[in-house]
């Protein structure tokens, strides 16, 4: 019932929130006699974070129109190359006109960035997606919201998710692509990965993995905690929802994204607290710049999406709970995963100094599992005072991480 409770207050919200945007603008609209009287800058603000603070959230779009790349403007079209139900494989390609610029963007290496399915939508990746495309060909995995997809497409478990991988990888082709997986998807793109080097697949020349639970056990986070101190069955009975009516993927069993939205903002209440307080005060002083900031952020932060159910518990049982790739007795539909078995494909694991999600060692555990790639193509990059989302987004991210998995990626051509 609780999904069915969310979505009568989301709708008795609806009203509410669109009066508050309303009113907010007669108190700002200078056309408008109320936005002369006294104290209306005061009330212009409260009425606009009421509607910020009501509103429902949609999927917030990449919006990558164009990047500076080798000195030029160079016009990006966002493609969907490849669909399946749960998730599309999108390509942001590249466009130039004249013939210098053409050969050297063909010329540059193809890297697949996997999203976490893990609360918000790929999107939450844009200054990844950004800042690569600057000197590189861009495809990313951009996840379907579980309650849209029909219950007849059937169920979508941990296993589907690295099936899916595995055939992004064959689409693009192995050959000459770079694998980056962010947070949640390292663990199965580097199981999909072993998988196709156990079977004598050609692998990606390179994989780079960021802020991963490979091995949970290192360094516990709340997230790592609340995993192993609730049993499997709480998980089952206390957070799996169906998908009301309203809904393309009505009857699906799912962990509601509000749920998740719910647990990140535990996670820090206060900091969340200021923000919204900080915007309230920067409304009233007219200080666009920073309000705007705000609104951007909250845009992507509070856009959820529901995940299936049995990928949900699969995740939380196999990697949370038994830790089945760091102990080695993870299997695929009878496949052992064999990270050893990689020989071929690079490693680089990036973590950050203050990372609150994945603590520090958790992807860099990769480093012993893959024991079959040499040394001299290992390698381990620690950021200092940077936080999860810092990794991959923000001016730690373009300025200090960035640079160094560009030259990854180039060394290993």
């Amino acid at each position: 019932m609780l999904y069915q409770l969310h979505e009568f207050q989301r709708s008795l919200l609806n009203p509410l929130t669109a009066w508050a945007q309303a009113t907010a603008k007669t108190f700002t609209n200078p056309l408008s006699p109320l936005s002369l009287v006294p104290g209306a800058p005061r009330l212009a603000a409260g009425y606009e974070l009421l509607y910020r603070l009501g509103k429902e959230y949609e999927k917030p779009a990449f919006d990558i129109k164009s990047v500076k790349s080798n000195g030029r403007d160079i016009p990006i079209v966002e493609q969907t190359v490849f669909e399946k139900p749960f998730c599309k494989l999108v390509r942001f390609k590249r466009y130039a006109d004249d013939p210098d610029t053409i050969k050297l963007l063909k010329d540059e290496p193809t890297v697949l960035v996997c999203a976490p399915l893990s609360g918000h939508h790929s999107t939450l990746l844009r200054d990844t997606v950004r800042t690569l495309l600057q000197d590189h060909k861009v495809y990313v995995t951009d996840w379907v919201d579980a309650r849209m997809v029909p219950i007849e497409e059937g169920d979508f478990h941990l296993s589907d998710y690295i099936r899916y991988i595995q055939e992004f990888i064959r689409h693009i082709g192995a050959d000459q692509l770079h694998v980056v997986s962010v947070c949640q998807p390292t663990v199965p793109v580097l199981a999909a990965i072993s998988l196709m080097a156990s079977a004598g697949e050609k692998t990606p020349r390179t994989m780079t993995m960021m802020g991963g639970p490979i091995d949970a056990r290192k360094s516990p986070t709340a997230v790592n905690s609340l995993a192993t101190n609730k049993s499997f069955e709480w998980f089952e009975n206390n957070v799996i929802y169906t998908v009301p009516a309203n809904y393309p993927g009505h009857g699906r069993k799912v962990y509601p994204g509000f749920l998740q939205h719910a647990g990140f903002v535990a996670m820090n209440p206060d900091r969340h607290l200021s923000s919204h307080y900080d915007y309230y005060l920067n409304l009233v002083e007219g200080d666009a710049d920073d309000a705007e900031s705000h609104v951007r952020f909250y845009d992507e932060y509070n856009a959820v999406l529901d995940m299936a159910a049995e990928y949900y518990l699969d995740t939380i049982r196999e990697v949370f709970q038994e830790f089945r790739l760091a102990n080695g007795t993870w299997e695929i539909e009878g496949e052992p995963v064999r990270p050893q078995d990689i020989k071929g494909t690079a490693l680089l694991t990036i973590e950050g100094e203050l990372d609150d999600i994945s603590g520090m060692g958790q992807t860099a555990a990769a480093h012993d599992l893959c024991a079959g790639i040499p040394k001299t193509r290992k390698q381990h990059l620690i950021a200092p005072k940077c936080g999860h989302y810092g990794i991959f987004s923000g001016r730690r991210w373009r300025e200090n991480i960035y640079p160094e998995l560009r030259e990854f990626i180039r060394k290993h051509r």
